[in-house]
């Protein structure tokens, strides 16, 4: 197992980090305990869960599972999501968010969390307002490191700049949605967080399970999966060519010897900026299967076939302006020169 830096800041993380999401729906306490154990394992010290997940019982699962190994673990959660039935019971207001820490707190039975992420984008509360309640999270010890996940590039830069100017905890790291077949993050986002030196932390990189090697080219409902039971499905995300990408995929994986899972999580492994992937799973066998992507580099030919054909079509102002650099170097010869 590989350890990368978060971002630019100090702190190491495993290149695979465990997601826990299906803790408490879909998988029990004692298949999660002996998941978790596992991904220790397996060198894994990086854990990802969020208040919601299992309205809580994700928090409270890891917790215990974590019992006797704290300081082993990096431990991310998030806050956002409606946690009760009241106007004040989501969103990234102060009150809310000084509420959701003490919540986590106790169902992970830990006194800080390693990294709290805004989960999704709040319209109604000023940047600064949460900026500043984070802040202070940090200044009392409870929180460690702040993230965001899902957010814009304008917005996640104005939140950079706010905590720049007003001397707040800043962003380490950001958490999109990432994977062969759904690389938007690449034409603003990925570039101001290798400017800004945050880590990127992508979810969903075997794309639901699209690219976990169950699926073939043409389908995307089999029974059982999270598509069948539309649960944790992006497809709708899913890049036009999808499919072929999937059928390359498959491909390079037989050459490799390797499963599609393993190729795909390694694929985003090895973009830019990536300091560990997020692999969530059901069953201890897909995480024994998900390790594989560690200890070992997809390069040459085979990632140049999986960056061509998943590679996303130029946009504005990209398409626009991607000879300018050769507009200059010819503006010498122009004839209004000469």
């Amino acid at each position: 197992m590989e350890y990368r830096n978060l971002g630019s800041c100090g702190l190491k993380v495993s290149e695979l980090c465990l997601g826990t999401m299906t803790f408490g729906r879909r998988t029990d306490e004692t298949d999660s305990r002996r998941i978790v154990d596992l991904a220790f394992d397996a060198g894994i010290n990086f854990f990802d869960t969020a208040d919601a997940y299992g309205s809580g019982l994700s928090e409270e699962i890891l917790g215990r599972t974590l019992k006797g190994r704290r300081r082993q673990a990096i431990v991310a959660t998030k806050f956002f999501n409606p946690m009760g039935p009241g106007p004040n019971d989501s969103g990234m207001s102060r009150v809310h968010i000084m509420n959701a820490i003490e919540d986590s707190l106790r169902r992970l039975q830990m006194d800080y969390v390693d990294i709290f992420y805004i989960h999704h984008v709040d319209i109604q509360t000023p940047l600064e307002e949460m900026l500043r309640a984070v802040d202070d999270l940090v200044h009392q010890g409870k929180v460690r490191y702040i993230a965001c996940s899902n957010y814009e590039a304008w917005r996640l830069s104005e939140a950079l700049w706010t905590s720049k100017v007003n001397g707040l905890a800043s962003f380490v790291c950001y958490q999109p949605q990432y994977s062969l077949v759904v690389r938007d993050i690449e034409q603003e986002l990925v570039p101001l967080c290798l400017n800004k030196g945050l880590g990127i932390v992508p979810w969903a990189p075997l794309a639901s399970g699209f690219l976990a090697g169950k699926f073939k080219p043409g389908g995307q409902e089999i029974a059982g999966t999270r598509a069948a039971d539309k649960w944790a499905w992006h497809g709708r995300f899913f890049a036009p060519n999808a499919d072929e990408t999937l059928a390359t995929l498959l491909e390079v994986a037989v050459e490799l010897g390797k499963t599609p899972a393993q190729v795909a999580l390694r694929w985003v492994l090895e973009q830019p900026g990536v300091s560990s992937v997020i692999t969530g799973v059901r069953t201890v066998e897909q995480l024994r299967d998900n390790v594989g992507a560690a200890g070992w580099q997809l390069t040459g030919e085979r990632l140049q076939r999986l960056n061509k054909v998943s590679h996303l079509p130029p946009r504005y102002p990209e398409s626009f302006e991607h000879n300018t650099w050769q507009r200059r170097r010819d503006a010498q010869n122009m004839p209004s020169l000469t």
